[in-house]
């Protein structure tokens, strides 16, 4: 068959470890063959981070911007190991954080569900999806070291000169310090983002903080929340009959294990790093899970919910044979197609992504799979496959559906 072929391109944002192995592979066997694939490419792998001093992760998030779609593989977000092991110039911010600030977005992170794999919280029959605030907190955060006694104060100071100073700690030895922050800005259009979401898929929204403990900071997303809700989206969700309510997060966590799914759970940032792995491995596997960046103006950037499998990556420099699941980032490119497609009116690409997934699916249903996957799955006697074997396998069965 004739390649399909694109209007835009796509901005591709490569990244590291064996899911940059991954990403050449899934390049390889899915897409080339059957697309002529446009991307505006940019290598947000580790060491070209360090070369530019991280100024291609930022020329990435302004082509996602521009271009409107994008799609990412999983990056290193260095510590002081990595530090070394790359002979890196500083310990650069995490390249998710500095997208997710530059698009002003919201994650929405849900599972891929498969006959099968059963979740192991027994009640959920239905997706949960995360909505995770993509600003501040403690991915924009400062720190200091303390190095002995002395007098930590939050200090802000307005345009005019005038001062609101408090107190943080009077320190009788060494201690740590870490300083965060929001914008209203970016809490509105997590808002937004949530309730629109909520009333396209015509499903509940939960929103959960901490506000009784955090009586400035959480209370402040907790109070916008409703604010929104009753000025903008309230008719709307008594008309579809969904919900929306707030409750404190340790009260959410046991709501929604008691819960049968089905409905889309906002977190501030950091809460919703947490809890969107913990829902994806309930649910069988990190691996078994999609994310979506959605910014105010319309762009999306799609990408896995998981790291760069960084075991499995020195295994393959050794020269070992891997059995990685490649699905969430072949979710990532279907996804980005699907997108792409909806957006410049070529109903063959849409078409080729829902495809691929749906051959993702079944290939796994037939009992072909990677050794992670056979191992939490109840098919018998299912066929493990290595990592570019399990790819091939999704091929075949992309080949059969076309």
């Amino acid at each position: 068959m004739a390649k399909i072929q694109m209007k835009t391109p796509l901005v591709e944002m490569d990244g590291d470890e064996m899911t940059r192995v991954l990403w050449k592979m899934i390049k390889e066997e899915l897409l080339s063959p059957y697309i002529d694939l446009k991307t505006e490419y940019y290598d947000l792998g580790l060491e070209h981070r360090n070369e530019t001093n991280d100024q291609v992760t930022v020329d990435s998030a302004h082509a996602t911007l521009k271009y409107g779609v994008a799609v990412k593989c999983a990056t290193i977000t260095p510590n002081a190991a990595r530090m070394t092991e790359y002979h890196l110039k500083e310990m650069w911010k995490s390249p998710n954080a500095t997208i997710r600030a530059i698009l002003d977005g919201t994650v929405f992170r849900a599972p891929i569900l498969v006959k099968g794999i059963v979740p192991y919280v027994s009640n959920w029959k239905k997706p949960i999806t995360l909505a995770r605030h993509a600003y501040g907190d403690v991915y924009k955060n400062v720190e200091i070291k303390v190095p002995g006694p002395g007098k930590a104060e939050l200090v802000y100071t307005a345009a005019d000169g005038t001062e609101i100073r408090e107190t943080i700690h009077e320190f009788d030895g060494p201690g740590i310090l870490q300083g965060i922050h929001n914008t209203e800005k970016s809490i509105r259009s997590f808002a937004h983002a949530c309730f629109n979401y909520a009333v396209d898929t015509k499903q509940d929204l939960w929103f959960s903080t901490k506000d009784t403990i955090s009586k400035k900071y959480d209370h402040t997303f907790k109070d916008i929340f409703q604010e929104i809700y009753e000025q903008e989206y309230k008719a709307k969700f008594e008309e579809l009959g969904i919900e929306y309510f707030y409750t404190l997060i340790d009260d959410a966590v046991a709501r929604v294990i008691r819960s049968e799914g089905g409905f889309i759970w906002a977190c501030k940032n950091y809460d919703g790093d947490v809890m969107s792995d913990m829902v994806a491995t309930a649910y069988g596997d990190l691996s078994m899970m999609t994310s979506v960046l959605v910014s105010p103006s319309g762009a999306y950037e799609y990408e896995a919910a998981h790291g760069t499998v960084q075991r499995h990556y020195y295994k393959y420099l050794k020269g070992e044979e891997t059995s990685t699941n490649s699905i969430a980032t072949i979710f990532a490119w279907s996804g980005a197609l699907k997108k792409r497609g909806e957006l410049d009116a070529l109903p063959e690409l849409t078409a080729f992504g829902e495809k691929l997934e749906q051959a993702c699916i079944k290939t796994i249903e037939d009992g072909k799979m990677t050794k992670s996957l056979a191992l939490i799955s109840t098919c018998k006697d299912p066929v493990i496959l290595d990592s570019l074997g399990f790819i091939r396998a999704i091929r075949e069965t992309l080949d059969t559906l076309l």
